[in-house]
């Protein structure tokens, strides 16, 4: 189906977004705390901890996962980035619409 692709990375992002969550409010966080608290399998976990990482959100210490350099910023911009796919799925909606 057309939106499959969408929907499954809207589902991984949301992932991510719960785990950076319970990193900035609980940090410093492991893996299975973190598993437990959010109730992800582990290896689900350890997949957005990689992610977030790569993107500068958070940052691995010896007692676990903390917020990294970037999540400033993009706490800032998140509301701009959101507006913005919201404007793609609106474009999406007329198109469907039309046809």
């Amino acid at each position: 189906m057309l939106f499959d692709q969408i929907n499954r990375e809207l589902e991984l992002t949301q992932r991510h977004l719960i785990v950076l969550k319970k990193v900035i409010e609980s940090g410093p966080i492991g893996i299975l705390k973190l598993a437990e608290e959010t109730e992800m399998p582990t290896h689900k976990v350890r997949y957005s901890l990689r992610v977030l990482e790569l993107e500068q959100l958070i940052k691995p210490s010896a007692s676990g996962a903390i917020a990294g350099k970037q999540v400033e910023e993009f706490i800032s911009d998140f509301d701009d980035e959101l507006e913005n796919i919201v404007y793609i799925i609106e474009r999406i909606r007329e198109i469907g619409k039309s046809i």
